[in-house]
């Protein structure tokens, strides 16, 4: 099926393709064992896994940091050297194609079971094809599933494009024959947790710049660092971007292409798990055994997915003006040293540009429109009585219209009757919410037979999986929101029309939820424009040069904006409250502060004063606190 017969409405002349379609009608095996010839990139000559880690034993930097660190220790060079050696071995991949082959037949059996079909757009995939043969090429997927591991490599792989070696955390390695599979199929593992192991960071920044210097292979790695256990994006991580880009400052390369990748869900694997993480049940550990026992999500349907290849970024021209990279020639470049103030800013502005992209190459699904609205009623309601189901299509479409005049990007099949496809939405994601007699209700868990009856602290955690859940699938939309969201919140409180006073809460909103939202450094302007022109384009709001005017019509509007913020204004009111409490304790750890958070939340829902159950969540409660950090209202030490 090509995106013509799909409403991906914002795509332009993309040509998105079912990559499963073919997959279903030819052999697996076939696919896997047919010739792979990719295109290399021409800039250097070709080089193996075993001469990249010899590249890097062998490098002046390497040898200044082992002799700095048995300096510091009291040890010998050798033994430095030697523990220098056991980290590249943990750490380094193995790209070996027969596993490659491998990984495409198993995982061409495995995707064909969970999902209808994955929609690739095409020309960004072909600009792809030709970028890594002229730079070093890094891609940056975002990360809402353990299936992004490895889809973008199968999709290169099926199109003869060089598959990436991948950034992955430790524990992927400690799997039992998985590990090995994932390290041969190009991962290189990076422990969660470096801290200030000098010689750990020495080995992998040189790994990692070493594999761009030589264009041995895209590099791939997620910008946000980890996965989003709110399908919403995060905060992004910089030191693997700045050891990517550090070729470049140092004049190592001539230019290298950042490629966004948007990955969206129909519905996510994990969206169970994550929910119940974000109340607090620890994450499993991964293992082979565990992978096994989950084979059981091989007898769901999770509908579609789809994979946007951005368009590549030069990392020459978007740093043009921004950065001096003459500060780097004054010491010698197999020198350690720091980078500077305006080499982080560089860093960071091209990080948050970079996930800026993602998000808005991001397809938005009709059960998310649908969750925005449904996570606006009461608990209660959708509880007990339910919502009428006429009243949810109805207001679906209404936003299908709204966030289309936004310049939202949307999966809406356009073959099929809308009531049908909300009708799919609802039974796709029925461990969420089911209909019954005309009105959609919220899932709960069957409560075991036992002898007692549950505790009502039980009865909130019952509730709060599916809510969360719901949340979750709300965030996938917040991108295209949030920003005419918070202009509507500046309205309703400043009860101003004037421009200027709008926009000063509006950036002291913007500054509140920095840790929440994407916002690219520097843009408050441009955001705030952007925000009037949103408001304009649907009716909500006159602007002119001055002004800021509502118009008669904007209330539904206004109205639906507002509610949309509401769950994260009370959650940090909430929590700054906890904080005004605990002023008694000077000190306390992260950790008494979020059960205490935490205690709070749930005797308010208790007791009905606090109807916004998104203040459990763990990852919120963490938001608000760097927030507080940010606006030195707490200082975090560190002991």
């Amino acid at each position: 099926m090509k995106a013509s017969d799909r409403d991906l409405r914002g795509m332009k002349d993309d040509e998105f393709v079912d990559i499963l379609e073919e997959r279903r009608c030819s052999s697996d095996l076939g696919h896997a064992f047919r010739t792979f010839n990719p295109q290399p990139y021409k800039g250097g000559p070709p080089c193996s896994a075993a001469d990249l880690n010899k590249a890097l034993l062998d490098s002046h930097f390497l040898h200044r940091v082992v002799k700095e660190v048995a300096m510091e220790t009291g040890s010998s060079q050798e033994k430095v050297m030697e523990e220098a050696g056991e980290i590249l071995v943990e750490m380094s991949h193995n790209l070996h194609l027969p596993f490659i082959r491998l990984m495409g037949y198993t995982f061409s059996k495995v995707i064909k079971r969970l999902f209808t079909s994955i929609f690739v757009n095409m020309d960004g995939l072909n600009t792809l094809q030709q970028a890594v043969q002229e730079n070093p090429v890094i891609l940056m997927p975002n990360h809402r599933s353990y299936v992004d591991f490895l889809i973008i490599s199968y999709i290169l792989f099926t199109y003869d494009i060089p598959v990436p070696v991948i950034a992955a955390g430790v524990p992927l390695a400690e799997m039992k024959i998985v590990g090995e599979i994932l390290r041969r199929s190009g991962a290189f593992f990076i422990r969660r947790s470096i801290g200030s192991d000098k010689l750990y960071w020495a080995v992998l920044s040189e790994y990692v710049r070493g594999i761009v210097r030589h264009g041995f292979a895209p590099v791939e790695f997620y910008v946000e660092g980890l996965r989003s256990r709110t399908l919403k994006s995060l905060t992004p991580k910089l030191g693997m971007m700045q050891m990517v880009l550090e070729p470049y400052f140092k004049g190592e390369v001539f230019d290298i292409t950042l490629v966004p990748i948007s990955i969206s869900y129909d519905r996510v694997l994990e969206e169970s798990l994550l929910a119940r993480e974000l109340l607090g049940v620890p994450k499993p550990k991964e293992s082979t055994a565990g992978l096994l026992k989950a084979s059981r999500v091989l007898q769901e349907d999770y509908g579609s997915m789809q994979v946007n290849f951005g368009q590549p970024l030069s990392v020459r021209k978007l740093c043009e003006g921004k950065i001096n990279r003459s500060y780097y020639n004054l010491v010698p470049r197999d020198l350690p040293m720091k980078p500077s103030a305006e080499a982080l800013a560089c860093v960071s502005w091209l990080a948050h540009v970079v996930v800026g992209l993602q998000e808005r190459g991001s397809l938005i699904s009709p059960w998310s429109l649908m969750a925005c609205l449904l996570i606006q009623e009461p608990t209660t309601v959708l509880a007990e009585q339910g919502l009428l189901w006429d009243d949810l299509t109805e207001k679906t479409l209404w936003l299908r219209k709204m966030v289309l005049d936004f310049g939202a990007r949307l999966n809406w099949p356009g073959e099929a009757p809308n009531s049908a496809v909300m009708s799919s939405a609802i039974s796709l994601h029925r461990s969420i919410v089911y209909l019954k007699a005309g009105r959609v209700y919220l899932t709960q868990e069957e409560v075991p037979l036992r002898r007692h009856r549950i505790s009502p602290e039980e009865g909130v955690f019952r509730t709060a999986v599916p809510v969360l859940m719901l949340a979750a699938y709300r965030n996938q939309s917040l991108h295209a929101l949030v920003r005419p969201a918070m202009l509507a919140m500046s309205i309703c409180i400043t009860r101003s029309t004037q421009r200027d006073e709008l926009f000063r809460f509006f950036c002291f909103l913007q500054e509140v939820f920095a840790n929440e939202f994407i916002f690219i450094p520097g843009n408050l302007s441009q955001d705030f424009e952007e925000a009037c022109l949103c408001l304009n384009s649907c009716g909500a709001v006159y602007i002119s040069e001055q002004e800021v005017r509502v118009s008669e019509q904007s209330s539904e509007v206004i109205t639906f904006l507002q509610k949309l913020l509401q769950p994260f204004i009370d959650s940090y009111q909430l929590i700054f409250r906890c904080v005004c409490e605990e002023e008694q304790v000077q000190v306390f750890t992260e950790k008494q502060f979020l059960a205490a958070v935490r205690a709070l939340a749930l005797k308010l829902i208790l007791s009905g004063e606090l109807h916004t159950y998104e203040t459990l969540s763990s990852d919120t409660q963490k938001n608000v606190l760097s927030a507080l950090c940010r606006l030195e209202a707490v200082a975090k030490l560190r002991t």
